[in-house]
């Protein structure tokens, strides 16, 4: 018996979900990371690109036996302000954001976290991430997750982005303003 296959677009590695693999893309948990996972995943035709992806383990067992039920499941990133920005613009509510500075301007944040989620609902991941902080993934590089942060839930069809509000959540429209193409500046 293998050690390491693909077992319906899961990857098993000594009898654990490691990842998945879709579209050619492995998605890997990266606990799993090392020599022989990674020649293996080499050597498979479906893979043309590998992804560690931190939860991938944990969304994996979660869904049990019904595997393809983690496909409807969306990857999470989370934001926060960048160190520089105006403190006051900090730990406040969406409304008074928007009077005191605008909306929220992806300009002025940062990902401190890039994974996996176990569940769509906004209220369960601020539960995860908003706690005292002792239970943050290890690649999690920000505070616990508080007012003026915000979540973006993201697949292969598109990102929402929410703005974690004094109650409940917020969704935005969170783009770096661009200047159009063949736009010029007029004196």
């Amino acid at each position: 018996m293998n050690q390491i296959r693909i077992e319906n677009g899961i990857i098993m590695y000594y009898g654990s979900r490691a990842g998945r693999v879709e579209d050619g893309c492995a998605v890997v948990d990266p606990m799993f990371r090392g020599d022989e996972l990674c020649r293996f995943l080499e050597r498979q035709r479906q893979v043309q690109k590998v992804q560690w992806m931190d939860g991938m383990f944990d969304r994996l067992m979660a869904v049990g036996q019904e595997a393809g039920t983690a496909q409807g499941l969306k990857n999470i990133r989370v934001w926060q302000l960048k160190p520089d920005v105006d403190v006051y613009m900090k730990f406040i509510g969406y409304e008074e954001m928007c009077r005191k500075f605008g909306p929220p301007d992806k300009e002025n944040y940062r990902a401190v976290y890039d994974g996996a989620a176990q569940t769509n609902d906004l209220e369960a991941l601020y539960r995860k991430f908003g706690n005292d902080g002792s239970a943050l993934p290890a690649s999690y590089k920000g505070h616990s997750l508080s007012m003026s942060d915000v979540l973006e839930l993201y697949d292969g069809t598109g990102s929402s982005f929410y703005y974690v509000d004094r109650i409940g959540f917020q969704e935005i429209g969170f783009t770096a303003p661009q200047q159009a193409q063949g736009q010029t500046m007029q004196l």
